[in-house]
């Protein structure tokens, strides 16, 4: 597949026209982000495009070590007063290659899930390259929920996608897209929908439990 920063430097600019065609009051809609809307995600998108292994650190230690505290942060240090100044910030910052102290895959894992965090909601979907997401796919079913990832979520059932070859683990089936695997394996709940399998409720019931 292509380096992994042209897809995600792709998948931002197709979010950034993406979030043009948008009205304010679908900026201030809920994200699938519990707690935060369209406009939050963006921003928050913002902020990890800025973020370098230095300033992670750094950051993390104002933030008191939390995590949430600190994406809270980045959020409002992000966050434009108008949709317009914030799609403005997105789009200097799309090209970047910095990055917090983690595995180059996390940026794949941000670009499809965080896209669809704000296109689903708003009745859309992003048509990602199927390389790069199986390339996400494959890292978060090895990376603990507690981590981001959806190792926890999928332990014990058999992914298998049906618009490409690819098939992760045994036991329970749950099919559908690859994107869509991606999704609902990660904690969102509406991507269920796009899936099917007697593993699904299982899915569904791990997801639920740890949302």
């Amino acid at each position: 597949m292509k380096d992994i920063w042209s897809v995600v430097h792709a998948e931002r600019e197709a979010l950034i026209d993406f979030l043009g065609s948008l009205d304010d009051s679908q900026w201030d809609a809920p994200s699938l982000c519990p707690g935060w809307s369209v406009h939050d995600v963006v921003a928050h998108l913002v902020d990890t495009a800025k973020t370098t292994r230095v300033n992670f650190v750094t950051d993390l230690a104002r933030a008191r070590f939390s995590f949430d505290r600190q994406n809270a942060n980045g959020v409002a240090r992000e966050r434009g007063t108008t949709p317009g100044e914030t799609l403005e910030r997105f789009r200097a910052v799309a090209g970047r290659t910095s990055t917090p102290p983690a595995s180059k895959e996390t940026r794949l894992v941000e670009a499809f899930i965080h896209g669809e965090d704000i296109r689903r909601p708003l009745g859309a979907s992003g048509d990602y390259p199927l390389p790069a997401v199986e390339q996400a796919l494959r890292y978060q079913v090895k990376t603990p929920t507690s981590f981001g990832g959806a190792k926890d979520h999928v332990a014990g059932l058999k992914l298998v996608a049906d618009d490409m070859e690819l098939s992760i683990g045994d036991g329970a089936l749950v099919s559908g897209p690859a994107s869509a695997l991606l999704v609902a394996s990660s904690g969102r709940a509406t991507a269920l929908d796009d899936l099917d399998g007697p593993g699904v409720a299982e899915l569904s019931r791990r997801i639920g439990a740890t949302a």
